[in-house]
């Protein structure tokens, strides 16, 4: 399982790059005319890299968060292969499925690079507190960079509003999901206390 996240979180970043690429030399082969093609650009390499460059400078001791950084990277892969797929106007649901696991995705991504172990409700509060930041940024974002020359502008303010409600809802359900996890892989009563560190150290995958 382990060295399956390891190929896909570095293969998600290859293949980001190399689209990122073809966009910046042709937005059209993206499907990103009109879209803030060269912002996206910019930005998702920068985020599918963050935490290997903090990683790096910083010189964490311990095993490497490859599921974080395969989660955060598949948002970016993900939005540029959508449009490149012309999968947003293809797809009527596409777009409301987009939002809700890019941010549960990205809520995740949060909750697994800051807690260890915790509550379902510590784990609720990191993931939407994340999320809706996460959320409420992509939405000022996409009404600068292009909604307000576009034809969306008519329809914004509802589809913004939908877009959040499914952004908590992606919150919600990564929070439910880690929970759950954490909850059935804790260690067992009689478990000692070495092993549990252990258990937190390894928490890279």
């Amino acid at each position: 399982m382990s060295e399956v996240v390891v190929l896909l979180d570095v293969a998600a970043k290859v293949l980001l790059l190399l689209s990122i690429v073809r966009v910046g030399l042709d937005p059209t082969w993206g499907n990103l005319e009109g879209k803030a093609p060269i912002a996206r650009a910019v930005t998702y390499p920068l985020l599918a890299f963050a935490i290997p460059l903090v990683w790096l400078v910083r010189r964490h001791q311990g095993a490497y968060p490859w599921t974080a950084d395969l989660l955060i990277t598949l948002v970016c892969f993900n939005d540029v292969l959508g449009n490149r797929l012309d999968l947003y106007d293809a797809i009527v649901w596409f777009d409301d499925a987009s939002h809700f696991f890019a941010t549960g995705q990205l809520s995740a991504a949060a909750v697994l690079l800051t807690l260890h172990r915790g509550t379902f409700g510590q784990v609720l509060e990191r993931a939407v507190a994340v999320g809706m930041t996460i959320a409420l940024a992509w939405e000022v974002f996409e009404y600068f960079s292009f909604v307000t020359t576009s034809s969306e502008l008519q329809w914004a303010y509802r589809d913004t509003i939908g877009d959040l409600t499914l952004g908590w809802l992606g919150s919600v359900a990564a929070a439910a999901v880690i929970a759950a996890y954490w909850h059935f892989t804790e260690s067992p009563p009689g478990a000692s206390r070495e092993a549990v560190r252990g258990e937190r150290s390894g928490t890279a995958y």
